[in-house]
């Protein structure tokens, strides 16, 4: 079992940035791929950026260049640094982890809003 803690959604206007936080407990985190997804009233849940237990990272193109996946093993956190932010990047954002790198996202954090207005 792993528990997801996601943090450091906010209103911002459109250009700031924000970084998103999420701590992993329960398994090992360095076995763990971890990944960020959103989703907006009225809308699907959609991918938004991933990091495999290796470091290898993979974003959706409509925040390719603007964010940033990083994980710290030492804190058992993935992180998602959102720069440029733009008012189509409102939504509620979900972190996930999975135990294989082709398998389903099989954990999943409450949520923290992000609002950009414009």
């Amino acid at each position: 079992q792993v528990q997801l803690v996601e943090s450091g959604g906010g209103l911002v206007q459109a250009g700031d940035s924000l970084r998103l936080s999420c701590a992993a407990s329960g398994r090992t985190f360095n076995s763990l791929s971890m990944g960020w997804f959103r989703q907006a009233p009225g809308k699907e849940r959609e991918f938004v950026a991933a990091i495999t237990s290796g470091g290898s990272a993979n974003y959706a193109d409509s925040v390719k260049g603007r964010f940033t996946i990083s994980r710290d093993s030492a804190k058992s956190s993935v992180y998602l640094q959102m720069n440029s932010l733009k008012p189509e990047d409102t939504a509620d954002y979900y972190c996930a982890a999975r135990r294989l790198t082709w398998g389903r996202w099989e954990y999943w954090g409450q949520g923290t809003q992000v609002t950009v207005s414009s």
